[in-house]
C-alpha cells in the first residue's frame, strides 16, 4: 500500500511541476495568467490512498505588468475582461493580449491573425459616421482602406473678442484699405471637389447703434454679401440671432452650389484685444488613409491624410460569471465551458469591464520568486517520496531475506 501511496505522491508533485514550468515557461509572454495545482488527500474507503491534483486554479483576476510601447494598436485592459477573437473556424476566443494590426483587407487582427470583434460605426447614405447614433452590430472590426471622398463646407464657427476699444473707421469700407476696417481673419472651406477657398472676414466697428460690429466678406477675393451686424449688449455679450448663410454668385465652375452659414455664438465685446479662440470650418478635401490608432473608450480611429479623423468601430470586451472556469488553449487564449457562463460583451469601461490603457501591453503576471520556491517544495516532496518508495523496498528485501 505504501508503494501506491508514494507513487500518487510522485504523479501529483510531477502535475505539479508541469504547472509550475509551463508559468516559468510563459514569464515573458504577454497577458499570460499563472497557475497552480491544488493538491488533495485520496482515500479508498477509510484508508489513505494518497495525494492527487484535485484542481487547477487560474491567477485571471491578478492583472500583470504594464508595458509602455507608444505604439497607437497596442492596448491592455486594466481590470476585468477580455479582449474578442474570431479565428477562421469561426470559433471565437477571448484573450489578454492587445496587439493588433490591419491585414491586407483592411480587418484588425491580433497577433495570431485573428479578427477582432467590436461594435460598428453607424454611417449615413454617403458613407459618413453620423454623430451620436450609438453602437452598431457586433462583428469583425475594417477599417476602410480606400479614398475618403471629400465633404464641402456648410458652415464656420468663429469665435472671438471685437474688442470695445475699437474705433469706428471714418471712411466707408475698402478691403483693399486696412484703415476702413478694424480687425480682419481668414478661414479655408472646402468645395464639393475638396478644392480650397479663401472666405475673409472683415470687422468693421460701427459708431451707431452703439455695441454693433459689421462684418464684411470676400469669397477668394471677390465681395461676398450680404454683409452681416453683431449687436453685443451692455454686458459685452452677443445677442442671439441667426445670419443668413453666404452664398457665392457664381459658384466656382464645377461644383455644387456653395452655402456658407457662421456661427459666431460666444462671441464677446470686451475692452482689450481682439484674439479669435475658435475658427473651425467643417468640410474637408478628400484623402487616403495612413494610420489607424485606439482610444481610451476603445474606439478605433482611422487618419486620412487630409487631417481627418474617423471612428470607424469600438472594441468588444468580453467578461464571464465564473472566469477561473475558462479553458486556456493556445496563443495566450480562453475559450468558454460550461461552468463559465456565456459571455458578456460590453465596452472599454462599461459595467464590470476594465478601462483601456493605448500604447501598453499586459505582461505575464508569473510572480518568479513564487514559482521559484514552489519548484524548490517540489523537489523537496519528490525526494521525499522516492525516500518512500526507497525504504519500502529496503523493508521488503530485508523480509525475503529472513525468510
Amino acid at each position: 500500500m505504501s508503494f501506491e501511496i508514494a507513487l500518487s505522491g510522485i504523479s501529483a508533485i510531477n502535475t505539479s511541476l508541469d504547472s509550475i514550468s509551463n508559468n516559468i515557461a510563459n514569464s515573458g509572454t504577454f497577458g499570460f495568467k499563472s497557475t497552480r495545482a491544488n493538491f488533495s488527500s485520496m482515500y479508498a474507503g477509510s484508508q489513505p490512498a494518497g495525494a492527487q491534483i484535485g484542481s487547477l486554479t487560474q491567477s485571471i483576476d491578478i492583472g500583470g505588468g504594464v508595458l509602455t510601447t507608444g505604439r497607437g494598436l497596442d492596448a491592455s485592459i486594466q481590470g476585468r475582461g477580455f479582449f474578442v477573437a474570431r479565428e477562421s473556424t469561426g470559433v471565437e476566443v477571448y484573450t489578454r493580449v492587445g496587439v493588433f494590426g490591419t491585414d491586407k483587407d483592411g480587418y484588425l487582427i491580433d497577433a495570431s491573425n485573428r479578427r477582432v470583434q467590436g461594435y460598428a460605426t453607424v454611417v449615413d447614405a454617403a458613407g459618413v459616421p453620423v454623430p451620436g447614433a450609438g453602437l452598431g452590430a457586433m462583428g469583425d472590426v475594417k477599417v476602410p482602406s480606400g479614398q475618403v471622398a471629400a465633404q464641402a463646407s456648410t458652415k464656420v464657427d468663429y469665435v472671438s473678442n471685437l474688442s470695445s476699444d475699437w474705433v469706428a473707421p471714418a471712411a466707408a469700407f475698402d478691403p483693399a484699405n486696412p484703415a476702413t476696417y478694424n480687425s480682419a481673419d481668414v478661414s479655408v472651406v472646402y468645395d464639393s471637389l475638396g478644392s480650397k477657398h479663401t472666405v475673409r472676414q472683415y470687422f468693421v466697428k460701427q459708431a451707431t447703434p452703439a455695441n454693433t460690429v459689421q462684418v464684411n466678406y470676400t469669397f477668394d477675393g471677390a465681395t461676398l454679401g450680404p454683409a452681416a451686424t453683431l449687436s453685443f449688449g451692455t454686458d459685452g455679450q452677443l445677442v442671439p440671432g441667426a445670419l443668413p448663410p453666404l452664398v457665392p454668385t457664381p459658384a466656382p465652375a464645377g461644383v455644387d452650389p456653395i452655402s456658407i452659414a457662421f456661427n459666431y455664438t460666444g462671441t464677446t465685446q470686451f475692452a482689450g484685444d481682439s484674439r479669435p479662440s475658435v475658427n473651425a470650418p467643417n468640410g474637408y478635401a478628400s484623402g487616403t488613409r495612413v494610420n489607424v490608432q485606439l482610444s481610451e473608450d476603445g474606439s478605433v480611429i482611422a487618419e486620412y491624410s487630409n487631417g481627418l479623423k474617423q471612428k470607424v468601430g469600438m472594441l468588444a470586451i468580453a467578461t464571464f460569471p465564473d472566469e477561473q472556469a475558462l479553458v486556456q488553449v493556445s496563443d495566450t487564449s480562453w475559450t468558454t465551458s460550461n461552468n463559465s457562463g456565456t459571455a458578456l460583451y460590453t465596452t472599454p469601461g462599461t459595467g464590470t469591464a476594465g478601462d483601456l490603457t493605448v500604447g501598453a501591453i499586459e505582461q505575464s503576471n508569473v510572480d518568479m520568486t513564487s514559482e521559484l520556491v514552489s519548484l524548490m517544495t517540489s523537489q523537496r516532496n519528490y525526494q521525499a517520496n522516492t525516500k518512500v518508495i526507497s525504504t519500502e523496498s529496503d523493508m521488503m528485501q530485508a523480509l525475503m531475506q529472513a525468510v
